[in-house]
């Protein structure tokens, strides 16, 4: 197959069906669009209608599917998509200073999970300032708080594979849809206006939406805004990791008992215990837009855009133990055979108080071109050709520390809580600048672009009473750049004419928001004023398109299925079985023997996929599915990514680079269902799920000579040669796995209860989940191997929403629990894995419609201002604990 012809002939030939086919239908007689005057026309509304429409939505369908409809997504306490999305049987979140970020489905992580808006696959990347929490990454996963939830009517979450779907994601498959103008009758207008607080920033936040919608015959236009503001502070204190430390001295030298146990090695202490706090200005705009053509009720051509614009203002404030080895005093604890230290006295510790700004902006944009024709009675065709980009910008990232000249006492103590540490100093004051100077300046910038190109066609043709035959082709291409400036001297820069640094009283600042300490920190506006460093950017004009670590994917698919009715023992059973081949050819520029470098690749596969779904009763539905399915490797792993550590004197120093012949990973899966549906909005269901993994990858640590790896002398450390050896971490297609679960789903309105009861509702669900991965080089390269659970896995989790519904108001709240989970294993000395404990979120919504057009809400998010724990090693220590606050939002909303 000759790509370059076939992959542009797709193309073009996509973009003429789509004109074509617009310009014929246009010409179709008007008399095929009578107007249905007499119709009745039944809108159902409410929390109530939209979960009836859902249910109906999931018993229809042909694989696993849960919907989420406009009244969820608007009614919820939700600030964006993630958090309507936890609700989802199967779903778990990560969040962002209290707003969900990215979601897990059935167990994999956000890679593993492919989200389409308007049906064209896309990409959504933002960042966090807490390296815990994943910094700025280069994957594959889509950052749901890009996005404001009021401007999607419908999600719907597919976990289950069909030859009809693209493939890419053994998780499943997230659909979002924006409104379109012929969803309305006519003209349709809706405002919200919100206010919100939260307990921790102590900030009100505006929070704004509306819709305009009308139609004129057979063209139809349509425009939403959301914009909002959220002022967040999360705060807490962290450890960076524990470490067994040598080299520490007892401060009296007599005190041998204390000196035996440092000597021993046995000890574990906290690498650097500090109080931190974050705090961010957010700013979020979405805005799409909707126009639309049915000359008949057999066509309809539809033109969406969406705009959606993410700006984060961050600063960040820490004040850290350090120089510790010096000990007055200590107590340990034992834990599972380890001594943990929970106590300390230091003598002649020192302070270092970290404080920095950024600016970060996420920018996504999308055009879509769909045409939906039922060309006869049995043959109808859908179109799309579509282009998006996502760009993440952060051109300024300003860190600063200064530290004590002073050498001082330092208690650190976990006594009373061994997840929330605390450090003092009796006789030395943190506020005041004496004793304090400046010790470094550090500028960063980081770029990442993600465009995408959809061009796809998809037949349907009728055969006999039941008969379903489908087929169609698609063609994507995938292009994503990234790349890093530092400049950890730039007190260099800043030094050309003072001579050296300073730290001067109209430098520095009193940081008093902590609520557990306060201490002394630069102030830095003043700083940067002062050294003339404002506005400053990093010189990148050395920066070549190689150095951006380009990847592009271009994947060209064709698909069959066919699908049918019969019966089975006198009862209906569905069938749809069908294959997917696709090629994709990857791309990846870099470095090698000191010279820009371009690779290609190529990778196919046939997908088969085979759903049944059989009516035991009226009521009662099995659904089975068997499917093979890939997801590509993450685009930090495939690129030429390279970075090499600048560790000095005789440690041997680490390379980090990608893997561009990384093959994508594989799964053949198999699910199984049992589903009852009774009264409006009642049903019962259970599913079994099970994924064989194939093509796993690991990050794989071996010992190189550097002349070996290609890479320019450049990268050396000043003390080290192309002749040194250096440990090269890459990942590896490696292993299989596998993961399994249940799901467990319960809705009913609880109307056998006596008045005024029977307005009361529950939802409830239940997920177990279950996969190891083997992971290599536990505790460095000399370490062994070890099966720990899937990263961002689960075991339990589970969803309860009980809701109040009368004809004018009612309320619901909801809470959301997931169990433990690692966030990655690791080859450092420190720790073996890293990982967060489980977690509950309580939310609350309630309205009251004063007319039929305006309506009032009152909403809480996390009531209960749950703790976050992120954990260092298998043992269980205190890594970054934090909590986000409670926020409350009231708000009107008028219709008309």
């Amino acid at each position: 197959m000759k790509k370059s012809f076939n992959k542009t002939t797709l193309s073009l030939a996509m973009v003429g069906i789509i004109a074509n086919m617009g310009t014929a239908a246009a010409q179709q007689t008007a008399a095929t669009n009578t107007a249905n005057d007499d119709m009745e026309v039944i809108e159902i509304k409410s929390f109530r209608g939209s979960l009836i429409r859902a249910k109906d939505l999931k018993r229809d369908a042909m694989v696993s599917r849960d919907s989420i409809l406009a009244e969820d997504i608007a009614d919820f306490p939700d600030l964006n998509l993630a958090d309507s999305l936890q609700r989802v049987p199967g779903i778990t979140i990560t969040r962002e200073a209290g707003e969900g970020r990215q979601i897990s489905l059935r167990g994999l992580g956000p890679d593993f999970t492919r989200v389409q808006v308007n049906g064209m696959e896309a990409m959504g990347t933002s960042a966090s300032p807490m390296d815990a929490k994943g910094g700025v990454s280069r994957s594959r996963s889509f950052d749901f708080n890009v996005f404001a939830s009021e401007l999607f009517n419908r999600i719907d979450v597919y976990k289950t594979y069909s030859a009809d779907q693209e493939e890419g994601g053994i998780g499943g498959t997230v659909g979002l849809y924006t409104a379109k103008p012929f969803d309305y009758d006519g003209l349709k207008g809706a405002v919200s206006v919100r206010g919100g607080y939260n307990d921790n920033s102590e900030e009100t936040d505006p929070r704004m939406a509306g819709l305009l919608s009308n139609t004129w015959g057979n063209f139809g236009a349509l425009v939403s805004v959301a914009y909002s503001e959220r002022n967040t502070t999360e705060f807490g204190t962290n450890t960076t990791r524990w470490r067994q430390e040598g080299g520490k001295v007892a401060a009296d030298p007599t005190d041998t008992e204390l000196q035996a146990e440092l000597d021993s090695g046995e000890l574990w202490f906290p690498r650097g215990h500090r109080s931190s706090l974050w705090n961010n200005e957010q700013k979020r705009l979405g805005i799409t837009a909707a126009l639309q053509y049915k000359p008949n009720d057999d066509v309809s051509v539809t033109l969406d855009i969406m705009h959606a614009n993410l700006e984060n203002n961050q600063n960040e404030h820490h004040s850290a133990v350090k120089d510790n080895s010096v000990v007055n005093a200590l107590e340990w604890v034992e834990n599972n055979g380890q001594k943990e230290v929970v106590f300390a006295d230091y003598a002649d510790a020192t302070w270092r108080n970290e404080n920095s700004q950024r600016y970060n902006e996420s920018t996504f944009d999308q055009y879509t071109l769909t045409l939906d024709w039922s060309l006869t009675s049995a043959l109808s065709v859908s179109a799309l050709i579509g282009t998006s980009s996502s760009d993440f910008d952060q051109p300024e990232v300003i860190k600063t520390n200064i530290h004590a000249q002073e050498k001082v006492n330092i208690l650190t103590d976990f006594r009373n809580d061994r997840f929330y540490g605390e450090s003092s100093s009796p006789d030395f004051d943190v506020t005041d600048i004496a004793g304090f100077e400046t010790k470094d300046i550090y500028l960063q910038e980081d770029y990442i672009t993600n465009d995408f190109d959809n061009a796809k066609v998809d037949f349907t043709y009728l055969i006999g009473d039941t008969g379903e035959l489908t087929f169609g082709a698609n063609y994507k291409k995938f292009e994503n750049s990234s790349y890093q400036l530092t400049q950890s001297n730039a007190q260099n820069i800043a030094t050309a004419n003072t001579g050296n640094l300073v730290l001067s009283p109209e430098l520095t600042e009193v940081f008093t928001q902590h609520p557990d300490a306060s201490w002394i920190q630069s102030d830095l506006s003043a700083l940067l004023a002062f050294y003339d460093l404002d506005g400053y950017r990093i010189d990148a004009s050395e920066i070549t398109a190689n150095d951006k670590s380009p990847v592009t994917e271009e994947t060209i698919a064709l698909y069959t299925q066919y699908g049918w009715e019969t019966e089975v023992a006198g009862k209906p059973l569905r069938v749809s079985a069908g294959l997917r081949y696709f090629e994709t050819e990857i791309t990846a520029a870099g470095t090698s023997d000191g010279l820009d470098v371009e690779t290609s690749r190529t990778y196919s596969d046939v997908l088969p996929a085979l759903n049944l779904v059989y009516e035991l009763t009226d009521d009662f539905i099995w659904r089975f599915g068997a499917s093979k399915n890939v997801t590509r490797p993450s685009l930090g792993a495939v690129s030429y990514n390279v970075s090499v550590s600048q560790t000095s004197g005789d440690a041997i120093t680490s390379v980090t680079m990608g893997n561009p012949t990384l093959e994508p990973f594989e799964s053949t899966n198999l699910d199984t269902a049992v589903e009852w549906y009774f009264e409006e909005v009642g049903y019962v269901a259970a599913a079994l799920f099970y994924k064989d993994i194939d093509n796993f990858i690991v990050n794989t640590t071996t010992e190189v000579v550097y002349s070996s790896l290609g890479l320019p002398a450049e990268l050396l450390p000043v003390d080290k040669t192309v002749d040194s050896i250096f440990y090269l971490q890459r990942p590896q297609n490696m292993d299989a796995s596998t993961i399994k679960g249940v799901e467990l789903t319960f809705s009913r309105d609880l109307d056998f209860l006596p008045a005024p009861f029977d307005n009361l509702g529950v939802i409830a669900n239940y997920t177990y989940s279950d996969g190891d991965a083997l992971y290599r080089n536990i505790y460095g390269i000399e370490g062994n191997d070890q099966k720990k659970p899937f990263t961002g896995l689960s075991k339990d989790s589970y969803n309860f929403t009980l809701y109040y519904e009368e004809d004018n108001w009612g309320a619901r709240v909801s809470a959301a629990y997931r169990s433990p989970y690692i966030t990655g294993a690791s080859s450092s000395g420190d720790q073996d894995e890293s990982g967060y404990h489980s977690t509950t979120y309580v939310d609350f919504s309630a309205f009251y419609q004063i007319t039929d057009n305006i309506k009032v809400s009152l909403e809480g998010i996390n009531l209960t201002d749950e703790i976050e724990e992120l954990y260092s090693d298998s043992h269980d220590r205190a890594y970054n604990t934090t909590t986000s606050g409670s926020t409350y939002m009231l708000g009107v909303t008028a219709q008309f």
